[in-house]
């Protein structure tokens, strides 16, 4: 096979994002060579998803962005909700179809990027650059010469950490026969659901209209649900807490992303690198990736075409894992109330100022004014014992069953990695 300045592994919303960054010229810098290796159609292909985040202005794929709002709510367990409008944020939402499609219609276009079927068997560092080991469509083995691979593929297994929790959620498209949502606003965190012993749970609406929208129960805890299990939180969320009274299930979604303080590696080799939730861009508190990913694939892309050594950065600053680790622990030690945790959070701050907190873009004297309206205590005492903590492997199950999507699922139907904090992503 034909060398190639850069391979891109796995075509996902990280591979994808990095594939389009680096398509076509850019007058004054470098215009790369780039084989983007897509997984044959079968398990090792990612199912259709959502991807969430927000941002205050325009991006590079708003053509892709199915929905947007500006008014988020968070339920706590009983008395009123929290509601807020996150201008000059957009929380918005991009389905993988979506993205796909205009992705693949600008690499058309491209010169520079070539798109190949294959499954990926190996990526092996040489002198020099990177040997992809390659099988493809007819079975036949084959080897593509790279200077650089980003990989994207979903690790097999998480490195040890001192706290690992697992996001994992199931989700409903639902449309009703009467106006049961109000389009206006999200439903970030419902704490009306029954809590698990150990961890929290919350429901998530995403409204695409006034019958129309992606209902769904969310754990944080350290091990999924069966599959019965997942139908009856979903069912009694829908039917129990919403009551949303005759309606119709269109498709069904479920994922687990990894809540981990885990050092995520982001460098294999000389030449070979791992980028999306692969190269840690998922923030272990929120378990959102889409917009971490973009800074990670914007500073790859930037590098290659100035000529410099494209090392991913890592997608959240150290003072933001280092919360996130405290956050993990109060959590998974019982010390803190999840529910009223996060409650009281958004109850506190303004949503946008949080919002942009749990994106890595706040400054440090609002960090401290966040971190006093937080269970101070509990807090502390996590903070003070982690650096006693021995990391331990997980060796749980990351996937407790399929994804799946109907071809009569709707046109704003929202996943997995990512997706979400609400679970809205994972790429």
């Amino acid at each position: 096979m034909p060398d190639t300045d850069v391979a891109v592994v796995g075509a996902g919303a990280a591979g994808l994002s990095l594939a389009h960054r680096l398509a076509g010229r850019v007058p004054g810098l470098r215009t790369p060579s780039v084989v983007l290796v897509d997984a044959p159609p079968g398990p090792l292909r990612s199912p259709p998803r959502t991807w969430c985040y927000w941002t205050a202005g325009p991006g590079r794929f708003d053509e892709a962005v199915c929905h947007e709002w500006r008014r988020l709510r968070v339920r706590p367990g009983t008395g009123a909700p929290v509601e807020g409008d996150i201008s000059p944020l957009r929380y918005r939402m991009v389905r993988s179809e979506d993205f796909e499609r205009l992705v693949s219609r600008d690499l058309t276009l491209s010169r520079n990027v070539r798109r190949l079927e294959a499954t990926v068997e190996a990526v092996e560092d040489v002198p020099g650059g990177a040997h992809v080991h390659l099988r493809d469509s007819d079975g036949r083995a084959r080897m593509l010469t790279a200077r650089w691979v980003f990989d994207s593929r979903p690790l097999g297994s998480l490195p040890a950490a001192r706290t690992t929790l697992l996001q994992h959620f199931r989700g409903w498209f639902v449309r009703t026969a009467r106006p049961a949502f109000d389009p206006a606003a999200v439903e970030l965190m419902d704490f009306r659901t029954p809590q698990p012993v150990h961890g929290l749970s919350f429901g998530y609406v995403l409204p695409t209209g006034p019958c129309e929208a992606l209902v769904e129960y969310t754990e944080f805890s350290p091990r999924t649900l069966t599959p019965d299990g997942y139908e009856a939180a979903v069912r009694h969320y829908a039917d129990e807490v919403l009551r949303l009274g005759e309606r119709q299930v269109l498709a069904t979604e479920t994922g687990v992303i990894p809540m981990t303080d885990a050092p995520i590696a982001r460098q294999t080799g000389a030449s070979v690198f791992r980028i999306g939730a692969a190269g840690g861009a998922t923030r272990p508190a929120t378990g959102y990736t889409f917009a971490g990913l973009q800074r990670q694939t914007r500073a790859v892309a930037d590098a290659l075409r100035r000529g410099r050594r494209p090392v991913p950065p890592a997608a959240h600053p150290a003072r933001f894992r280092a919360m996130d680790a405290v956050l993990l622990r109060a959590l998974d030690s019982g010390r803190a109330d999840g529910p009223e945790l996060f409650s009281r959070l958004f109850a506190c701050v303004p949503m946008a100022r949080l919002l942009r907190f749990l994106d890595g873009g706040t400054r440090l004297h609002e960090d401290f004014s966040i971190g006093l309206s937080s269970p101070v205590g509990p807090m502390l005492r996590s903070a003070l014992e982690l650096p006693l903590l021995p990391r331990r492997p997980f060796d749980l199950p990351l996937s407790p069953l399929p994804p799946t999507r109907p071809a009569t699922s709707p046109r704003h139907a929202p996943d997995a990695s990512a997706p979400h904090f609400p679970p809205t992503e994972t790429a």
